[in-house]
């Protein structure tokens, strides 16, 4: 399983964003810039990191983009969710009837733990606590 690179890119920005500091607001066009983003990937990411609540949007000379809450309210997972949607290891996982095993397969549990810990350790790594792993506050 790999996220896909508009993923990536999302997280960079929100990285970017969480560095920034108390109402940190960026040009899309700087934040394009310091995180390689190709600018036309990252006005399709922001649209929906906006649509989600991760991120705020204004016009204008004064405006750019800023995150929504606190670094330490925005977890990868929902930066992640809000790109590619719901993590999903295969198909079976949210719906058993997808397999053609049914409850005889005997991966389907190793699928749903799996699926579970990644999206729970996902969900644990908020932006804050990575902005201290790099030496950074918020």
């Amino acid at each position: 399983m790999q996220i896909t690179r508009q993923a990536d890119y999302a997280v960079r920005a929100i990285l970017y964003l969480a560095e920034q500091g108390d109402n940190g607001r960026a040009p899309t066009s700087r934040i394009a810039q310091e995180m390689h983003i190709p600018p036309s990937f990252l006005a399709k990411i922001v649209s929906q990191l906006s649509v989600a609540g991760v991120v705020q949007t204004s016009r204008g000379a004064r405006g750019g983009v800023s995150l929504a809450r606190e670094p330490k309210d925005i977890n990868l997972l929902e930066v992640i969710e809000a790109i590619d949607g719901p993590i999903t290891l295969n198909e079976c996982v949210p719906d058993r009837s997808a397999c053609i095993f049914g409850d005889d397969c005997p991966v389907h549990d190793i699928w749903c733990e799996t699926q579970n810990k990644l999206v729970e350790q996902l969900g644990k790594a908020d932006f804050g606590a990575l902005l201290k792993k790099n030496g950074r506050s918020s």
